[in-house]
């Protein structure tokens, strides 16, 4: 078992500052979160200092994840008083209505003014969750840098929309210690946590104990296994065996096949898969 993932670079510190020194600025806040982990891709630190906001959550990257999980953390989140929608940010797929949902609250915003102002909002989320994405897709340019790796986004960007709105975008936020072990695993699983400081082979076979338990199946058909053991380790020697990856005196390479694992699985090339349903947190 991977324990204690903790990871809190400096401009992270930086960010909480950034977020309580502009959040009297604007409107709202968009808080960005994964569909595959929408418990563990909920920074409490934005809990924290958002909450005095109107706050829509994008459930991200929902074309990865269970749609039926999706629906169910919709409504879960909507009972909070949430806005929520469900959106692929790389593709696009539910900007349309994110912008219905915008100009509904800066007609609400305006309403009986003699002088209009734009809305103003803010986006949050931790790292590598589609934040860079999103706001690529509303400027409609490449505004923001993006990357499949988290920490791509440095520093606080304010940006014009083209329908006159103004975004303020800021680097992604961790928190300084995960009370949970499993939510530093699901993260580092979705890859907010660089693949660099972790050891690939023991993470991917963590992942595999969730996969074997949750989602048998699509294990089994994506290598074309016969079947599933109770041991992890089995089963990742069995995908290892079926891809190739092995090594010089018919040694198994883990790494090569953990890192395979762990692509096909963000990919959702193994199939859409959500680590964390409702009922079980």
């Amino acid at each position: 078992m991977i324990e204690n993932i903790n990871w809190y670079p400096g401009h992270m510190k930086k960010t909480r500052e950034l977020i309580q020194e502009n959040l009297k600025m604007v409107d709202l806040a968009i808080e960005v979160i994964d569909g595959r982990i929408p418990v563990s891709s909920r920074n409490p630190i934005i809990d924290e200092l958002v909450k005095s906001k109107k706050r829509i959550i994008i459930l991200n990257k929902s074309d990865l994840s269970d749609q039926k999980a999706n629906d169910e953390w919709a409504e879960h989140f909507k009972k909070d008083g949430n806005i929520v929608l469900q959106m692929n940010c790389m593709s696009g797929q539910g900007v349309p209505q994110l912008y219905k949902v915008l100009e509904k609250l800066q007609d609400e915003k305006n309403k009986d003014k003699i002088r209009k102002t734009p809305l103003r909002m803010m986006i949050v989320g931790v790292p590598n969750v589609g934040k860079s994405s999103l706001i690529n897709r509303m400027t409609g340019k490449k505004s923001a840098k993006t990357g499949d790796r988290p920490g791509v986004t440095k520093g606080k960007q304010w940006l014009a929309l083209q329908n006159g709105m103004q975004l303020l975008d800021t680097p992604g936020i961790l928190w300084p210690k995960f009370e949970d072990p499993e939510v530093g695993l699901n993260l580092a699983f979705c890859g907010s946590i660089k693949d660099e400081i972790l050891d690939v082979a023991d993470l991917a076979l963590e992942l595999i104990k969730v996969l074997q338990k949750d989602y048998p199946q699509l294990l089994i058909d994506r290598y074309k296994l016969d079947g599933l053991t109770e041991d992890a380790l089995e089963n990742m020697e069995a995908i290892a065996l079926k891809r190739g990856f092995i090594l010089p005196g018919k040694r198994i390479d883990y790494e090569r096949c953990g890192k395979t694992v762990l692509d096909e699985f963000r990919s959702a090339t193994i199939g859409r898969i959500t680590l964390e349903k409702l009922g079980r947190q």
